[in-house]
């Protein structure tokens, strides 16, 4: 059975105590859906604004002095927010694991579409490890490190894929709705524009919340 998960790249937080997050690994990826728990949520939402928490230039206004605040400017502010991660595919008849590479992202999932509809090849990191994505026909080749001479590969049909593309934004809206869920009770007052800010780091349609109260 072949498995794919929107998955988010994280470290461990040191010393963060804006909210509550989870206890996790230094280092590794969290598998985004509907059925984290509110302190994996939280780490989710830490990381993402995390790899957002640049200091404004050009246009963007300056950080606000409010510690909470100023680590979310980055996010609210940068007119295309990103998050470390992308698409992980597991093979596991095989044990194979497809990761995302340095160059990938999660706001970038939807070049998989690309990849199904156009056919080419998808690249996601460089040396020394360049995990690939290439169509041939009706099959899909997941090279797990092409920098590598006999590297593991998964292959696919273009229908499967097409299907797993289809839960992965199913699960990617799932965590959206949770997020939004959790920010009401985490972020007062700053639910929508952090709603705002992760569906569009996400790339889905805003979720259905009711206002804040």
């Amino acid at each position: 059975m072949i498995v794919m998960q929107p998955v988010l790249e994280i470290r461990a937080p040191d010393g963060f105590d804006l909210w509550p997050v989870a206890e996790i690994e230094p280092t590794g990826f969290l598998p985004l859906s509907g059925g984290l728990s509110p302190a994996e949520v939280g780490t989710a939402v830490m990381r993402i604004a995390d790899c957002n928490d640049i200091d404004p230039d050009g246009d963007r206004p300056p950080r606000p002095d409010d510690p909470l605040d100023s680590f979310l400017h980055g996010l609210l502010t940068f007119d295309a927010p990103f998050a470390a991660g992308g698409l992980r595919v597991t093979d596991d008849s095989t044990g194979i694991v497809f990761l995302p590479g340095c160059c990938d992202g999660l706001e970038d999932w939807r070049d998989w579409h690309r990849l199904v509809d156009s056919g080419g090849l998808l690249g996601f990191g460089h040396d020394p490890v360049s995990p690939v994505a290439e169509r041939f026909g009706d099959t899909v080749r997941l090279t797990v490190n092409a920098e590598q001479s006999g590297s593991p590969v998964i292959e696919l049909s273009v229908t499967e894929l097409r299907c797993l593309l289809a839960g992965a934004e199913r699960d990617l809206a799932d965590f959206l709705t949770l997020a939004a869920d959790w920010a009401l009770r985490h972020l007062p007052g700053r639910r929508t524009p952090v709603t705002g800010a992760l569906t569009r780091v996400l790339d889905l349609p805003a979720p259905a919340i009711p206002p804040e109260q």
